[in-house]
């Protein structure tokens, strides 16, 4: 199926990272001589969720969802604190990145710049630009992010929460070498799940699978909650299913649903995985299950290709629909796979290439807008864009077989039969429509040659003296073998002793 997993909920983590450096000047309210009585009373549900974002940790959604309605209802009387209007906006931030509802981004980006508007950003406001930073990831607004990550640190380069989105962004623009340098200055300032979670999804884009598993088990060891620890055995499963280990996927799963019932992203994966061990009625369940509670575009294209996958047009069309029609912010490049597979492929290749023009060049861009070209006709100017996309380190089965594909069109055999064998090594059952398709290419293509390519093959050793010319006319009748002679020894002094001599056949 045609995502990559861990971006997503590595974002949700940088939102998170985010939410903790304005929460920290969020301090429930406690009554005068409170503390002389006793043991203070546990946290309630918005305590709950500061203290878990001050430790860099995710908040359960309910905390979360406790905490808009607190500083919404404080915000009513106290309307000049800035700081909890932008407590407020990145909370509404990271719910609707949550939940993918678009909804909460427009009521964030609000609260946001009421908080600069009564304390600006040259005065010292650097929660509001951070929480900004996070909106602007959250719509694939690389650029902007960058921009507001980038003030912020600037102005404070200590500041561990001004990282992840810098990391976000820079990923989004294709500028991997800034991104492993912000990821190695988080690591210096900050640990925690939330770091291990990055690391992970560092290594993985490099494509040191075996280090990308170590960090995310950390990251389910470091978890500060449950919320966390669901996201990281998440974590583990994407990367088990990309690997092609749709079972071992399946048990990372079902250890996130137990602590979180109904986290979809976890439902989503094990969906995919169920699909690829044949499972499909349960994996169907499980994408209605994600959908209802996570309906974001890429979880809507995999559905609708399952269901084409097992001649369900109906539904199919279903899914589709909802594609065409809905108003998705920052799936580019997910909208334009679909066009291009299923829709109208010069029309994804707009769409794409305007996306390029932004300056949005990451590896997932450059996949999709060479697949586009590839499926309007256009496949060698598609090639120098599949040709970034798997250059860059990561392992991806869509990657390689979208490369094997173009390749097949421009008639380089050679690289095509590799692209598309390892893209069913990666993930044999990477997508339920195109994984059949890799498997019929391969065959088409059949087993490489024997014989050495032209340019492989050694030159002729030169000949000693040149053949003798065919004579033409009647044939020649055979005379029987003469003995030869000795030859004449030499009576000179020093002369070399002739050869044995080589007895003839009579």
């Amino acid at each position: 199926m045609k995502t990559e997993n861990v971006s997503r909920s590595v974002l949700a983590a940088g939102v998170g990272a985010v939410l903790a450096a304005t929460a920290l000047l969020y301090a429930p309210d406690f009554a005068p001589g409170l503390f002389d009585q006793g043991p203070p009373p546990p946290p309630g549900p918005a305590d709950r969720a500061v203290l878990a974002a001050n430790a860099g940790a995710q908040a359960s959604l309910p905390d979360l969802a406790a905490l808009i309605g607190d500083r919404e209802k404080w915000l009513k009387t106290h309307p000049a604190d800035e700081a909890s209007w932008a407590v407020l906006g990145t909370a509404y931030v990271e719910r609707g990145t949550r939940l993918a509802d678009v909804t909460y981004y427009p009521r964030a980006e609000r609260a946001l710049k009421r908080s600069l508007a009564v304390r600006p950003a040259a005065r010292g406001n650097l929660d509001a630009q951070l929480g900004l930073a996070a909106l602007a990831n959250a719509r694939g607004d690389w650029r902007t992010a960058r921009r507001w990550g980038e003030a912020v640190r600037k102005e404070e380069p200590k500041r561990w929460s001004a990282y992840p989105p810098l990391i976000d962004a820079y990923n989004g623009l294709g500028d991997y070498k800034a991104a492993q340098k912000a990821l190695a200055d988080l690591e210096e300032l900050h640990s925690g799940g939330a770091v291990s979670a990055r690391a992970a999804q560092m290594y993985r884009d490099r494509g040191w699978r075996e280090d990308a598993s170590a960090a995310a088990s950390d990251a389910v060891a470091q978890a500060e909650t449950g919320a966390e620890k669901a996201a990281a055995f998440a974590r583990l499963g994407d990367l088990a299913w990309e690997r092609g280990e749709p079972a071992e996927a399946v048990e990372q799963y079902r250890s996130a649903l137990r602590l979180v019932p109904e986290h979809g992203p976890s439902l989503a994966g094990r969906a995919r995985a169920l699909a690829a061990l044949g499972r499909t009625e349960a994996a169907m369940v499980d994408y209605r299950a994600a959908l209802a509670r996570l309906p974001r575009p890429e979880l809507v294209l995999e559905a609708g290709e399952l269901y084409e996958s097992l001649g369900l047009d109906g539904d199919a069309r279903t899914q589709y629909e909802q594609l065409r029609t809905r108003p998705w912010v920052g799936a580019e490049v997910v909208l334009g796979l679909f066009e291009a597979d299923h829709g109208d492929p010069a029309a994804a290749v707009r769409r794409l290439k305007a996306e390029w023009a932004r300056g949005h060049r990451s590896v997932q861009v450059a996949d999709a807008l060479g697949w586009a070209l590839f499926r309007s006709g256009e496949p060698k100017e598609a090639l120098e864009y599949a040709k970034r996309a798997t250059d860059e380190g990561l392992r991806s089965a869509l990657f390689s077989y979208h490369r094997g594909e173009i390749e097949r069109a421009v008639q380089a055999y050679g690289p095509a039969r590799r692209h598309l064998a390892e893209a069913l090594r990666i993930n044999p059952a990477f997508s339920p429509l195109l994984a059949p398709k890799a498997r019929e290419s391969v065959a088409a293509l059949g087993d490489p040659p024997d014989e050495l390519p032209k340019e492989l093959r050694p030159e002729p050793a030169p000949s000693a003296a040149p053949a003798a010319p065919v004579r033409s006319g009647p044939p020649v009748r055979s005379e029987p073998p003469v003995r030869s002679e000795p030859p004449v020894r030499s009576e000179s002094p020093g002369a070399a002793k002739p050869a044995a001599e080589a007895r003839q056949p009579r």
